[in-house]
């Protein structure tokens, strides 16, 4: 297993998939680790997501093409932090209470 770096996730969103098509929506992305420039538009200085529904990905735009801070997170990857999420929710839901 290889690690990679991904955007940061500051919003979950949903993820969609019907068989034929994958929708990926409601997200919000932020910087990757290196933080680097690359992804800054060169003059406004904004973020801008890079969607590709095509492949199913979701990443920021970059400016650098030589640059190859991170890699886009993928549907499956999305989907897999939804379940992580509901898995951590049921299991607080199922805590009982203190009193």
């Amino acid at each position: 297993m290889t690690r990679s770096s991904k955007p940061s996730v500051f919003q979950v969103g949903k993820v969609r998939d019907d068989g034929r098509t994958v929708v990926i929506s409601g997200w919000g992305l932020g910087l990757c680790a290196a933080a680097c420039a690359c992804h800054r538009h060169p003059s406004a200085g904004h973020l801008a997501i890079a969607e590709d529904q095509a492949g199913g990905k979701l990443g920021l735009a970059t400016f650098d093409a030589d640059c190859t801070c991170c890699e886009p997170w993928t549907a499956d990857e999305l989907a897999a932090i939804l379940r992580d999420l509901e898995t951590v929710a049921s299991l607080q839901a199922q805590e009982p209470l203190a009193g």
